[in-house]
């Protein structure tokens, strides 16, 4: 259960946060404040204990109230697994706190990444060996919880020398780093999301986070998708409670398909948090990504059915706003990266390859 007051800031200002109304610098900080960001960090490094999976399920319960304030949980919590996965362990000490508090917002970046992973796209930003460091220069098209006041971003790099792309960390401050204006998207207005270029932009060794992106991207990507697909749990979970409170009305011929609906989200949900906790997506991808796709699909199946029990009211002003915010981020659920399109073509790549 969350932190009641949270749970309050956020049904308050989830509209607002939406549309662009809201203060996209306060999310970060209300997320913090009430400790959600240390779920699943042993208490040695500033967490309060549990693994991935608890994280999972705060990002959920997050996500049923607010959507775009659950995007920039999950791209904070996703940059924390990073540090805690790399071999870096000084940059993890010097960075984790701040990431923990809320005071450093931490930028996922890998999208591209995971894509290139998959043979889908190239790797957009590339590096050239200067002193004990690199030059970069590039493009990421898409990041969340790029924070004014102050952000780093996770991004894979090409050498422009050839060899293995690597991960870095790259400080926001760092000259050269240019964050464009705010994306104007339909929803999800106050997550911080942005595009960012990178003109020559000098980065030191010490913010390596892995040396071979080859290795460190399915390592990291059971958290990665896992994480993301928090934001679909917790849609789903709270379009089928306000399913619930219609039935008031005497539409209970919705009663069965709201109990075959929650039946299957449960299901799915237990098979994601334990495939997260025995490391079976390690060596079957596949699997989670059929569990994304499963999990996308529930989402927008609560939604319509959302509609179904609400009838006209959803069209009204004064009734049915939270249902059309929940209707633009069922929207936005299938077509973050890795979109479902993109899941699909990989599923069926390795189909293809598998039959050869």
């Amino acid at each position: 259960m969350l932190d009641p007051a949270l749970s309050q800031w956020l049904d308050t200002h989830a509209q607002a946060l939406d549309l662009g109304d809201g203060d996209p610098q306060q999310v970060l900080t209300q997320l913090a404040a009430t400790d959600v960001l240390r779920v699943g960090i042993s208490p040695s490094l500033g967490g309060s204990g549990g693994d991935i999976s608890d994280a999972v399920e705060v990002l959920a319960k997050v996500a049923s109230h607010s959507l775009a304030a659950a995007f920039v949980f999950w791209g904070q919590r996703a940059f924390i697994e990073y540090l805690l996965q790399s071999p870096n362990v000084a940059l993890r000490e010097r960075l984790l706190p701040a990431l923990i508090s809320g005071e450093l917002a931490g930028a996922t970046g890998l999208s591209n990444a995971m894509k290139f992973l998959s043979g889908i796209e190239a790797l957009q930003v590339r590096a050239r060996t200067e002193g004990n460091g690199w030059s970069l220069g590039g493009r990421l098209h898409w990041v969340t919880n790029l924070r004014k006041s102050g952000f780093v971003v996770a991004a894979a790099i090409e050498h422009e020398e050839g060899g293995s792309p690597f991960v870095l960390a790259i400080p926001g401050e760092a000259t050269g780093v240019l964050r464009s204006a705010d994306l104007q998207l339909m929803g999800l207005q106050s997550s911080n999301t942005a595009a960012i270029d990178f003109a020559q932009v000098q980065v030191g060794r010490e913010w390596l986070l892995h040396d071979d992106a080859r290795a460190f991207l399915p390592a990291v990507r059971p958290a990665f998708l896992g994480l993301q697909c928090g934001l679909a749990i917790g849609l789903a979970r709270r379009a089928l409670s306000e399913v619930q409170s219609h039935l008031q009305d005497g539409r209970s011929i919705l009663l069965e398909p709201l109990h075959e609906q929650r039946e299957q989200l449960q299901q799915t949900v237990e098979q994601l948090k334990q495939g997260l906790l025995d490391g079976r997506f390690l060596a079957r991808p596949a699997a989670l990504f059929q569990l994304r796709i499963a999990l996308a699909e529930s989402a927008a199946s609560a939604v319509q059915l959302e509609l179904q029990a609400s009838g006209g009211k959803a069209y009204l002003t004064e009734h049915g706003s939270g249902f059309a915010r929940r209707w633009r981020e069922s929207a936005f659920v299938p077509i973050v990266t890795p979109s479902l399109v993109q899941l699909r073509a990989e599923l069926q790549r390795q189909k293809r390859e598998a039959a050869v």
